[in-house]
């Protein structure tokens, strides 16, 4: 009795095994795909014909998020120095002239020690030109004492404003070099308004001429840097709409539009940049400097369309299934090459040809688990 009940059930899982083998879709020797209608019915599957939409016509880009040269700062110092004191880090904001660091050096001494010699001279000298000037014109000082007396003022003076133009770059007042206030310290400012994006020191670093110490970036001139192709650039012009992603950073789509087109052709790739601007809301979520790939919208027009699920893609090859039969219980699907136009959100164009047409009938929802 046991083993009769052991062959039984035996018998039942083998018929089961097979049951759920056909539930599988199937490839037929001739290359068609054959889906039962349970199949079909339990996939909550589709077939449709291929449809007219209406498509934007697009020239494909790429470029990087950026802002306008007079929007970023680079800040330097004019003499090199050890780093103080700062208290800034990566994305804090700044004001135009906020204090950024305190550098502190010897020769800021050493440079106001020689302006207030030369200071001291200029009064001196600027007297006894006068003075010399005065007897020449009276016919009692010979012209050679006079043109020396000129030469050594105005070469004073020349190093005087040269030497005070130089305490201003560092931020120094001459006035107070002149009362005999010296400062091994200087403190250098914000030049424009910002964001710091790079910090390049730390307290107790040297820093020198023509190193750099922060960079400032204005975020609210974010824009589009866009390289458009030679062949491409005669389709673009200002107010064209701009469709562009980060593909590092997300999926979400973002809108621009076309604000300034190049008017030369740049470098080995014979591109033209194209400026984009963009939304404050959409300025909040990107950075300087993000990778971008972009469509710019063109042209529209009308094309044979069909579900963007309907399409299959391998290696870098376009399909559709296209139905062949629908009988005894059973549809058929070809596996047909197809040439793909412009895409949207929810459709794809595909070039009609012999085999597909308006009215030839797709597998358009269920197609990723029989083409798999």
């Amino acid at each position: 009795m046991k083993k009769y009940l052991a062959a039984i059930i035996a018998i039942t899982v083998i018929f089961s095994c097979k049951k759920t083998e056909t539930e599988v879709p199937e490839t037929t020797n001739n290359g068609l795909i054959s889906v039962t209608k349970e199949q079909f019915q339990s996939g909550a599957m589709e077939i449709a014909s291929p449809v007219e939409q209406d498509f934007d016509v697009t020239v494909k880009t790429s470029g990087k998020i950026d802002v306008p040269p007079q929007n970023r700062a680079k800040v330097t110092t004019f003499l090199g120095g050890y780093i103080k004191s700062t208290s800034l880090l990566v994305g804090d904001k700044v004001s135009k002239g906020q204090a950024l660091v305190a550098l502190e050096n010897t020769d800021f001494i050493d440079l106001q020690k020689e302006y207030l010699e030369v200071a001291e001279q200029i009064n001196y000298l600027k007297s006894e030109y006068e003075r010399q000037k005065t007897l020449y014109n009276e016919k009692i000082a010979s012209q050679k004492n006079y043109l020396k007396a000129e030469s050594d003022y105005r070469k004073n003076k020349a190093n005087y404003n040269s030497l005070r133009e130089k305490l201003l770059l560092l931020n120094i007042s001459p006035a107070n070099v002149e009362r005999g206030k010296l400062t091994s310290t200087i403190t250098i400012y914000a030049p424009i308004s910002g964001n710091v994006v790079v910090m390049n020191v730390n307290t107790g670093m040297f820093i020198a001429p023509s190193d750099v110490i922060l960079e400032i970036v204005q975020t609210d001139h974010l824009h589009l840097e866009l390289a458009v192709f030679e062949k491409d650039i005669l389709k673009i012009t200002e107010g064209q709409t701009i469709k562009f992603t980060v593909p590092e950073a997300t999926k979400d789509v973002f809108d621009a539009k076309v604000h300034l087109v190049g008017k030369s052709i740049e470098g080995k790739d014979r591109t033209i940049n194209v400026h984009g601007h963009l939304s404050d809301a959409v300025k909040q979520k990107l950075l300087t400097g993000m990778f971008v790939e972009a469509s710019i919208i063109v042209d529209s027009k009308k094309g044979l369309a069909i579900p963007t699920q309907a399409l299959i893609t391998e290696n870098n090859k376009n399909f559709v299934l296209l139905l062949q039969s629908d009988k005894n219980n059973t549809y058929s699907f070809k596996k047909t090459g197809v040439t793909v136009g412009e895409r949207s959100e929810q459709f794809v164009e595909i070039v009609p040809d012999a085999q597909i047409n308006a009215n030839s009938k797709l597998l358009t929802k269920g197609v990723f688990d029989v083409a798999n």
